[in-house]
């Protein structure tokens, strides 16, 4: 082999190296793709639609460790969240964030109570919530702990989320749902 041709193999593989590095350290803390596979948030996000997620807002977690980066912003009512799953720490879930920690959080006709005062964000008052589970029974008021926060998904009659499982930690907070990517006709920034 002439030098010539070991000199552009040897370009291509530090190309291909620097790329998918960079591509890593992208995905772990900046930017990650997700692809939604339920209807539990309809009709925010739908089944197969294509997002990305702002995972260094929050705090980037530093692959296999236990340190997080600065944030930019802590996590505000209404954001649309990526996290792992409290009951299967292999699975990454999407919800709307509903409750900070220390607040106290009931569904009371429909409507979201946050400190028995109704929720004043307007998606709140879009979506109709149901009594159902065991941290959300009728008449049922629950205190988001220290750390932690409470989530609905907006489709409430086929969600799976903290109504039935609880809080999800801080530690296992992923990132904030920013725009959907595909399908083309969906396009937009998810609110």
């Amino acid at each position: 082999m002439s030098l010539k041709k070991k000199s552009v193999l040897r370009d291509w593989v530090e190309s291909i190296v620097v790329a998918f590095l960079l591509a890593m350290v992208i995905r772990a803390f900046v930017v990650q793709a997700f692809k939604i596979p339920t209807g539990s948030m309809r009709m925010t996000l739908i089944e197969g639609d294509l997002i990305l997620v702002n995972k260094f807002i929050y705090g980037s977690k530093v692959p296999f460790t236990n340190w997080r980066l600065p944030a930019l912003r802590e996590p505000k009512r209404g954001d649309v969240v990526v996290f792992i799953y409290p009951e299967d720490k292999k699975k990454d879930f999407i919800k709307r964030l509903v409750g900070l920690p220390g607040e106290t959080i009931e569904i009371k006709g429909g409507s979201i109570y946050v400190n028995d005062k109704p929720a004043m964000e307007q998606i709140f008052n879009q979506i109709y919530y149901y009594n159902r589970g065991e941290f959300a029974s009728d008449g049922q008021k629950i205190v988001v702990p220290k750390d932690s926060y409470f989530v609905l998904g907006d489709n409430s009659t086929s969600s799976k989320d903290s109504r039935y499982w609880g809080f999800v930690p801080k530690d296992d907070l992923l990132g904030k749902a920013m725009v959907i990517y595909w399908p083309a006709q969906r396009i937009r920034v998810i609110k």
